[in-house]
């Protein structure tokens, strides 16, 4: 089941696989967490062109944790914080530092719905 929820007038679409029905709670009005894993959150940098990612959120780099091969991003994403674990690699890479504005992407079958 393909499932769009708005947050601040942005639409998220999320793939319900684990559930053969829809539950009662899940419908128009719903006060609902999307809620997903910080490696789950790709990163990207001047993204061009069309993409099977639906999910994209424009963010603010408030911290940047590096590690030894992993590194933690949180981001500030409207008045959400948001965290993406990311090879360090990948941070050079991107060359992120903190207060630029980045693109953090989370495809449909890494959400996961929560009633509030």
């Amino acid at each position: 089941m393909l499932v769009d929820v708005e947050v601040n007038g942005l639409l998220f679409s999320v793939l319900l696989i684990e559930s053969a029905k829809q539950p009662a709670w899940l419908c128009a009005g719903s006060n609902i967490s999307l809620v997903f894993k910080e490696t789950e959150v790709s990163l990207a940098k001047d993204l061009r062109g069309t993409i099977s990612m639906r999910n994209r959120m424009l963010c603010k780099v408030q911290q940047i944790e590096r590690g030894a091969l992993l590194s933690k991003i949180t981001l500030q994403f409207q008045n959400f914080t948001i965290a993406s674990a990311i090879t360090t690699r990948a941070v050079d890479s991107l060359q992120l530092s903190v207060g630029e504005e980045i693109e953090a992407l989370v495809k449909a079958n890494e959400i996961s719905l929560m009633q509030k």
